[in-house]
């Protein structure tokens, strides 16, 4: 890829991935871009068409011409687009962090007053106010507020990876809690990219009949819907033809010995004028037998997940670059709040800004068109099969792709934000009870040392608990 220039000729052969952006000469092909746009089906292409670099040519070969290489490419312009967006994104400050900013200072202002007090106005000898000064001290030492979001984080890290969710930082752990938006790719996230056939419909024929020679037909393309017809409606009885023919981007038509002409495709082949609503039409001389809807196959827990952001008053959206149709089919079998369909990366990204502006957003995608998005809201979240480009600008990777782990994940998140905060509250509680006690001068060094260690205790044992607390 590093040695072509613009200009150059190349050969893209089926199987094989488009190298860089480029224009068709001589050819036809069909291209999954699926990566790129969100389209879960491939596009049939041909001479003076334009291909992108990075989609796979799934079938045919075709000779073309380099557009563009290096930065100027679709591809790269869209990584740009992400990094942009992921530098864009602010520094989270931590709640720990504010308060041991204040906290520190105050703690050596009470200990020097407690050694100036004992002495000046109580008149304590100096050694016995320097111990009450020293007391206060290591009572107070910020070693269980510097514990109490570490620990908590830990626990919660660790339990999210024995279930499978990868957080890449702590900070991604605690951005949970905010989270009132989730917005969910289509292709690839809620869906498997495989097909299943939703719908059939026949007449003039037995359905028995009707699946015997769609399957005869479309055993003979390397379609994934004709693929998807032929798995699923496979039989040993298959018809035998006299001459058959894949039109390249249409459909597959037949003679069978009878002098029959039959045809399975889109209404390209079957001549049918008043419909083009169904993904496939079957014909026998010109008269349509019956018709076949497709559809991408719902990811296994996607409606328990879209189920449980409902109940938590989270809303979700649908964000795609599929078509309108496909898209209203998926949120509506899902029960999706609202989708955006036919969405360009950047188009997305606007979307995603616009939503941020808001409420927190969580973003779920796979795609290469996903990544900047992914990167600009506010938790982007990947599954383990997605791309490399959208791993590395998410912050959550829901491993073998379990989608279903979605609720754990936020329930997890916003549990040790609680824990963090139930640390914190026990920390400085424990400090304003016991610095007093230690400027009195009923506590030594040394049993305010063993005190202080019981706190630290106390704090690991909450965070501890956060490995079987019940959080969805």
């Amino acid at each position: 890829n590093s040695q072509l220039r613009t200009g150059d000729l190349i050969l893209i052969k089926t199987g094989e991935k488009v190298p860089a952006d480029c224009k068709i000469l001589w050819g036809e092909c069909s291209v999954n871009e699926s990566i790129l746009t969100g389209e879960s089906l491939p596009l049939q292409k041909q001479a003076k068409d334009h291909l992108t670099g990075g989609s796979i040519v799934e079938n045919g070969t075709a000779k073309a011409q380099v557009t563009a290489v290096g930065k100027d490419t679709i591809l790269s312009k869209i990584i740009d687009l992400a990094k942009r967006a992921q530098a864009d994104k602010p520094p989270i400050q931590q709640l720990a962090d504010k308060i041991s900013a204040i906290f520190v200072p105050v703690v050596l202002i009470i200990s020097l007053l407690t050694l100036l007090i004992n002495y000046f106005l109580f008149h304590i000898p100096f050694s016995d106010s320097l111990m009450r000064s020293i007391a206060v001290l290591v009572i107070s030492c910020p070693c269980a507020m510097g514990l109490a979001t570490p620990a908590a984080i830990a626990v919660g890290l660790g339990r999210a990876a024995k279930n499978g969710i990868l957080f890449k930082d702590a900070k991604s752990l605690e951005l949970f809690k905010n989270i009132k938006q989730v917005v969910f790719d289509k292709t690839g996230t809620l869906t498997t990219g495989k097909f299943d056939i939703s719908d059939f419909a026949y007449d003039g024929v037995s359905e028995l009949e009707f699946k015997r020679t769609c399957f005869s037909l479309e055993k003979f393309s390397n379609h994934p819907i004709a693929k998807t017809i032929a798995k699923q409606w496979k039989t040993k009885d298959a018809i035998q033809w006299k001459n058959i023919e894949e039109v390249k981007g249409a459909g597959i038509k037949a003679l069978d010995t009878e002098g029959n002409n039959y045809t399975v495709g889109s209404y390209k082949m079957s001549n049918n004028k008043t419909s083009t609503d169904h993904s496939i039409y079957l014909t026998k001389n010109n008269v349509t037998l019956g018709w076949i809807d497709v559809k991408d196959e719902i990811r296994s827990g996607a409606t328990a997940t879209i189920d449980y952001l409902r109940i938590k008053g989270i809303k979700t959206y649908l964000l795609s670059g599929d078509s309108q149709a496909k898209c209203a089919q998926v949120s509506e079998a899902l029960g999706i709040d609202e989708f955006f369909a036919e969405q360009s990366p950047q188009q997305k990204l606007e979307i995603i800004s616009r939503l941020n502006a808001n409420a927190p957003v969580a973003m779920i995608g796979d795609g290469i068109n996903d990544a900047a998005a992914l990167a600009k809201a506010n938790i982007g979240i990947s599954l383990s099969d997605a791309s490399d480009i959208a791993r590395q600008h998410s912050q959550v990777v829901l491993m073998n792709s379990g989608l279903q782990n979605l609720p754990l994940a936020l329930g997890l998140g916003k549990n040790t934000f609680i824990t963090i905060k139930q640390n914190l509250f026990w920390a400085f509680f424990y400090n304003i009870i016991a610095i007093p006690i230690a400027a009195a001068g009923f506590l030594t060094p040394g049993i305010a040392a063993l005190a202080m260690g019981f706190s630290d205790v106390i704090l690991a044992a909450n965070s501890v608990r956060l490995r079987w607390k019940k959080v969805l």
